[in-house]
């Protein structure tokens, strides 16, 4: 496999690269400004990478019938699916407003684009890098609108076969190699069962590219692990509060979990660290202290040849391994050993 990592903003993500965080507001802030300008801030106090909100036109992706279809779902904020998804859209000004609030706070503003509209808006917007939701990996359109804009592209693989993820991956490359390609199961909240984090493999082997996990489990567990099992990236929703009314709240964690999250996944960074197996030196007097050593069973005097019932092995570790007890039969002793000490080192010298 290649070995890869892309930029986003003023970080290198990939391999070698610390886990990019990205915090999913998405439509979190029911379409109120003050609502997601919380949600930027509670990002950055989790210590997230990255905020992501989605930047939609609604009557450039549904038609009209479905604008006017009546929508009565129990999160609904409109009573025609229109005027509910109108209802959770932000304004041009309000995204500039996000711009500004995430430089100030120091966090890198993101969103996915759903229309051809909103990706030139971001662009202008100058967001670093761009998000295909799993929605649009058949709107090959859109992909290639938004590739040939350069930057790196995260695409989520919900709801999508290999054969479609592959289209989508060849129509990015004509452009550029910057993908990322997410692992998600597109319901709201998914089972554990369901999350098939081993699929990040087979698109890795696949495409040879950077993979994710975009997550709309309950808890943390599965977004941690899929860190270790080598996520570049890790995306989840978050809210203010999962009791507000709206499409994604319940699948979202609140700001104690998100804090919680990405502290444990920078934990399991650490403990992930080296391929080398080696004795640390902070392990160094626990060997010595707890480990083994050869040593007398009896006095041996200088001269004596050592024979097997002459040895036994016991702590503390900082004498001859008992690895080489071996060794030691057949030698002769070089200087009196007295019974219950160890044998000197010197001895795996003697003849």
């Amino acid at each position: 496999m290649t070995q890869r990592t892309i930029r986003i903003g003023d970080r290198l993500v990939g391999d070698g690269q610390p886990c990019y965080v990205i915090a999913e507001a998405g439509v979190n802030h029911n379409g109120r400004l003050d609502n997601a300008e919380r949600l930027v801030e509670i990002a950055t106090e989790a210590g997230a990478d990255a905020v992501k909100f989605q930047k939609r036109t609604p009557r450039d992706i549904l038609i009209q019938e479905a604008l006017e279809s009546e929508y009565s779902s129990p999160t609904a904020l409109g009573t025609t699916y229109g005027e509910h998804r109108e209802k959770l859209e932000l304004g041009f000004d309000d995204y500039r407003a996000l711009a500004a609030l995430a430089a100030d706070l120091g966090i890198t503003l993101l969103a996915s684009a759903w229309d051809q509209a909103s990706a030139d808006f971001l662009e202008e917007l100058g967001i670093p890098a761009y998000k295909i939701a799993s929605a649009d990996v058949t709107n090959l359109p859109l992909v290639e609108h938004i590739a040939k804009k350069g930057r790196p592209m995260l695409i989520s693989t919900g709801m999508s076969d290999l054969e479609e993820i592959t289209d989508a991956v060849e129509t990015v490359r004509r452009y550029h190699d910057a993908i990322v390609l997410l692992q998600c199961t597109s319901t709201y909240p998914a089972d554990n069962r369901e999350l098939n984090l081993r699929a990040m493999d087979s698109l890795r082997r696949t495409f040879d590219c950077l993979v994710g996990y975009s997550g709309h489990e309950r808890g943390l567990a599965p977004s941690e692990a899929a860190v270790a099992l080598g996520a570049s990236i890790v995306e989840r929703h978050f809210t203010i509060d999962r009791a507000m009314p709206g499409p994604d709240h319940a699948a979202s964690l609140e700001p104690g979990g998100l804090r919680r999250l990405v502290r444990d996944i920078r934990n399991i960074e650490e403990a992930m660290g080296s391929p080398e197996k080696a004795v640390l030196q902070s392990e160094r007097p626990s060997r010595e202290r707890l480990a083994k050593s050869v040593a007398a069973a009896c006095d041996i005097p200088a001269g004596t040849r050592i024979e097997a019932g002459m040895l036994t092995v016991k702590g503390p570790g900082n004498g001859i391994s008992p690895r080489f007890l071996g060794r030691l039969e057949g030698v002769v002793a070089q200087t009196d050993i007295s019974r219950d000490t160890l044998i000197p080192l010197e001895a795996l010298k003697w003849r």
